[in-house]
């Protein structure tokens, strides 16, 4: 099906030409295959010619470099960590998914597709979700060689478990840490390339903007973080792997460096921005308990295998959790959606809890939370099994909480999480801009509307070591015998003096308020207007409220501290500076997708029994957003289409 653009919300933005996913002419199924037979080889004696830098180390980062140097690249690769290894992949913690069927429960590459594509809520790319099901049992066969220490069974085959909006065991774990099990692995092999001399790393060194030159991505400018000096490093390609956005919302599972700088200056740069307003907030965060805390804590999706989640059937209810009989619990996921209970898809889930908290049946002592109970998993298995699956998150959250979830039920609540937005990339990983590719997090292909748990390891793993190796090369084949822009060119002097200027501008301001004060304020915006559910009249509000914060922050930002040094003061700052134009533009696409789909939940269009309701006719497409030098907003859109999940309507009851 495809979609006609729809019109614009009158006077915010125009509407642009829609963007050609250059997708094989094929049907999906065969689409990965027959893009690998075609695609252009460098080679071995050219590759040490071509230079490729790759920003970010996470798993699609650190999987794209070490493969590329392995390759007979020149990589230099760029982390604003200490270490690769302390990437914010290392944060994931249930799992990882794969489609290689190996217990007889049902599973299949086509109900992979089905799940992942439905799960979506059908606002992805097929063809890119089969060639993350086709590259995923590689993927764990690949991680197993390097070194992640996946669980087994008794017998030694590889254990999985279930999570959200399945019905089949495909996620492969190492206990609660899978994440940062992959990233130590995937870090090695980094390292091996680095001592090899094929990849030269740069850590301590944050991207601050993109050098485009002859109407493609020539190189990055790099500040480095201990002592403030800006540079432009050049390269034949560039391949941004940064990860998400959603420490917009100031409170969020992601860790405190985590930041959009690198993707949207990218986008000022001209990369389209697609599906903004696709965030998902986790519905097993920890609640906020201050105002003054700086973050929230991820608890892993794989306890709802066993917890079960509950509020007491009377709103107030402040009695202790065990005090409170059976019979006086409402565990509302497993009766509004019997087939999958306690593992329904995140955004409803959270959805869910976000309607028994505001309904007053919060939990908690600021009442903005609900049980996540083990209480019959303890009773029916017993402490020892429970600790060898969930052991290391039982400890942290006793060590979050004081609370000891053996003896009394977590509590849980929704926090903004994980970002199925990003810069828009086709079906080889390029964004718009010629030679910028894009991979994790970062990019917005697989997901659609919403993100099936244990899918963002994999995804991320499936770019850096099975897709940019291939699709990079095809793009520098074109470039072999051509030299990388000079250092020196007009075009990247001219990157390094807007970034010069930006960081002066910014320390000139000399006002009252530090930047941490903006973010927060810009978070406490966004989950009032643009949170788990939106509305045409929160989203005009939030969008002034937004636009009249950029004022203040430019008026009144406070950076202390030299430019020439470590200064966490200023990287805060151009920090919250690109937060706060990012914000308008997620604002912007929640307001023009007048329909409910996936985490997008626009309260003025749901069905009867308040689901998400779509609007095949007229949204079946992606939104790519570009925003011109003076500010100004289009809108493109990649029309959607699909034969191998037939568009239904999402049903997990």
């Amino acid at each position: 099906m495809s979609a006609s653009a729809p019109p614009a919300v009158g006077g915010l933005y125009d509407v642009g030409p829609d963007l050609d996913a250059r997708l094989p002419d094929c049907p999906p199924e065969q689409a990965w295959g027959r893009r690998r037979d075609e695609y252009r080889l460098v080679n071995p004696a050219n590759r040490r010619k071509l230079t490729v830098i790759v920003v970010g180390a996470g798993l699609a980062g650190s999987g794209a470099a070490a493969t590329l140097g392995r390759l007979g690249y020149r990589v230099e690769c760029f982390s604003l960590h200490d270490a690769p290894r302390r990437a914010h992949s290392v944060a994931a913690q249930g799992g990882i998914n794969a489609a290689r069927a190996r217990k007889v429960d049902g599973d299949s590459l086509a109900r992979f597709v089905k799940d992942t594509v439905k799960g979506g809520d059908y606002r992805g790319r097929e063809a890119d979700v089969v060639r993350l099901g086709l590259e995923s049992g590689r993927v764990i066969d690949h991680m197993e060689a390097i070194g992640a220490p996946f669980a087994r069974e008794y017998g030694g085959q590889l254990a999985t478990r279930s999570f959200g909006g399945v019905q089949v065991s495909r996620t492969y774990y190492t206990r609660g840490q899978t994440g940062q099990q992959l990233e130590i692995a995937c870090a090695q092999a980094l390292q091996e390339q680095i001592a090899a001399g094929s990849v030269h790393m740069h850590t301590r060194t944050e991207m601050l903007d993109l050098i485009v030159a002859d109407s493609r991505a020539q190189g990055i400018v790099a500040r480095d973080l201990l002592t403030g000096e800006i540079s432009a490093h050049t390269a034949h390609a560039v391949v941004l792997a940064t990860g998400g956005y959603g420490s917009v919302y100031h409170y969020s599972t992601l860790a405190m460096a985590s930041n959009a700088t690198a993707t949207w200056r990218a986008h000022r740069r001209g990369a389209a921005f697609a599906s903004a307003c696709m965030v998902q907030f986790h519905p097993t965060a920890l609640p906020v308990s201050s105002h003054w805390q700086s973050k929230t804590t991820l608890m892993s999706e794989s306890l709802r295998n066993d917890g079960r989640i509950w509020v007491p059937v009377r709103p107030g209810d402040d009695r202790p959790p065990n005090d409170i009989p059976e019979d006086e619990r409402d565990y509302y996921l497993e009766r509004k959606y019997p087939a999958f209970g306690n593992l329904t898809p995140r955004d409803v889930a959270s959805r869910n809890a976000r309607e028994q908290i505001e309904s007053g049946r919060g939990v908690g002592p600021l009442h903005n939370s609900v049980y996540l109970d083990f209480r019959d998993a303890l009773e029916r298995l017993g402490k020892p099994t429970i600790a060898s699956r969930y052991g290391n998150l039982f400890e942290m959250y006793l060590d979050a909480t004081g609370e000891d979830p053996y003896e009394v039920p977590m509590r849980i609540a929704p926090g903004a999480h994980f970002t199925m937005g990003g810069l828009w990339v086709d079906f080889d990983q390029m964004s718009t801009i010629p030679g910028l590719f894009v991979g994790g997090e970062a990019s917005n292909n697989y997901h659609g509307a919403n993100r099936l748990g244990a899918n963002s390891l994999l995804s991320a793993s499936v770019d850096g070591w099975f897709v940019l190796p291939l699709a990079v090369p095809n793009y520098l084949a074109g470039l072999v015998g051509s030299r990388p822009l000079s250092p020196d060119a007009p075009q990247a002097l001219a990157a390094v003096a807007d970034t010069r200027e930006r960081i002066e501008a910014l320390a000139g301001v000399g006002g009252t308020r530090r930047p941490v004060w903006f973010h927060r304020r810009l978070g406490e915006v966004l989950y009032a207007g643009c949170g788990v559910s939106r509305s045409e009249a929160g989203l005009r509000r939030a969008l002034e409220e937004v636009r009249a914060l950029r004022e203040e922050f430019w008026a009144d930002v406070k950076v202390v501290g030299g430019r020439e040094r470590l200064n966490q003061e200023l990287e805060k700052a151009l920090r919250v500076a690109d937060f706060l134009e990012l914000a308008e533009v997620m604002i912007l696409d929640a307001l023009d997708r007048r329909e409910s789909a996936g985490a997008h939940f626009r309260e003025e269009y749901a069905t009867p029994a308040g689901e998400a309701k779509r609007n095949d006719a007229l949204w079946c497409s992606v939104s790519a957003w570009q925003t011109a030098p003076d500010g100004a907003h289009t809108r493109r859109s990649e029309p959607l289409g699909f034969s191998m999940v037939p568009m239904q309507v999402r049903d997990y009851r």
